[in-house]
């Protein structure tokens, strides 16, 4: 096996974790049905008793697949607990990322659940119930001398279209070229395992993603990946819904009730997440009336 085989080997027991699955000592967190929020819960959502759910693995620890090819994760199990409040199964539904908010709208998926930044731009369109603030977060290779605020002539993965791609490393390149400096090479994957292993590898000289992801990257990568620089553009992560319908306060009511119970909290910790946590449910960053 080649050096770079025996990477993406370790790396997918390492960043991924598909061989162990959910950290030592998970536990599933179901909640028992209230009855007020399951009346929240529109007609046409319940009426099969499935919440679904569009989600794009691997985004460890949002949503990855197990050994058995199950998606786990984060979010995974927040959308789970979500559900069980509103009394209803929980179905994920994995997609591609680009189709997740299309897939919102137009009924397919009852909502997104794919580590979606609420940004000014998607708020156009969708609602987002807001669970956690995080931000990107760089790593490069041990060792590596790469750094986000000396960017240029520098390669850098990122899985295409998250806001990593978009809204830090685009924007990065664009400054290089109008300065006249040597040019950024965007290598942009479709998941974001394999922007952390073109780094791992050597293939990048960088790795971009949301901090939870690069942070979870670093931690299982056996040394051979550290973070570098300080996480920007800090911002909300939501649970997309259609724009003002009647499935974001529902949404919203579920997860004041997880948090007011302390589940929310407890099912973050499981998965390594401790900071960034919010104190109420809010949509689009404002509470909701009648909900907190």
């Amino acid at each position: 096996m080649g050096v770079a085989a025996l990477a993406a080997t370790n790396l997918t027991a390492c960043v991924t974790n598909t061989e162990g699955g959910t950290p030592e000592g998970w536990k599933p967190i179901l909640p028992a049905e209230v009855p007020e929020i399951a009346a929240m819960v529109p007609e046409e959502v319940a009426a099969d008793g499935v919440l679904t759910a569009g989600t794009n693995p691997p985004f460890a620890p949002f949503e990855f697949k197990d050994s058995q090819g199950n998606v786990i994760g984060m979010e995974m199990d927040l959308g789970a607990a979500i559900a069980s409040v509103m009394g209803l199964e929980y179905q994920a539904v994995e997609q591609d990322f680009s189709l997740i908010l299309p897939s919102v709208q137009a009924g397919t998926v009852d909502m997104g659940i794919s580590g979606f930044t609420d940004t000014d731009e998607r708020r156009q369109n969708f609602d987002f119930v807001d669970f956690l603030y995080a931000g990107i977060q760089w790593a490069r290779p041990a060792g590596g001398d790469a750094t986000p605020s000396d960017p240029c002539g520098l390669s850098i993965s990122v899985q295409r279209t998250t806001v990593s791609d978009t809204d830090d490393v685009r924007p990065k390149a664009q400054e290089c070229i109008d300065s006249g400096q040597e040019e950024i090479t965007v290598l942009s994957y479709d998941t974001s395992d394999n922007a952390a292993l073109a780094a791992l590898i050597g293939r990048a000289d960088a790795f971009s993603a949301d901090s939870p992801v690069t942070a979870w990257a670093v931690e299982r990568s056996d040394g051979r990946l550290e973070l570098v620089g300080d996480i920007s553009q800090a911002a909300p992560y939501g649970m997309a819904v259609n724009k003002d319908s009647a499935m974001g306060p529902a949404v919203a009511a579920a997860l004041q009730h997880l948090i007011d119970t302390g589940d929310y909290a407890r099912i973050l910790e499981q998965w390594g997440i401790t900071e960034g946590l919010v104190d109420e449910a809010l949509i689009n960053e404002e509470p909701v009336e009648g909900v907190s």
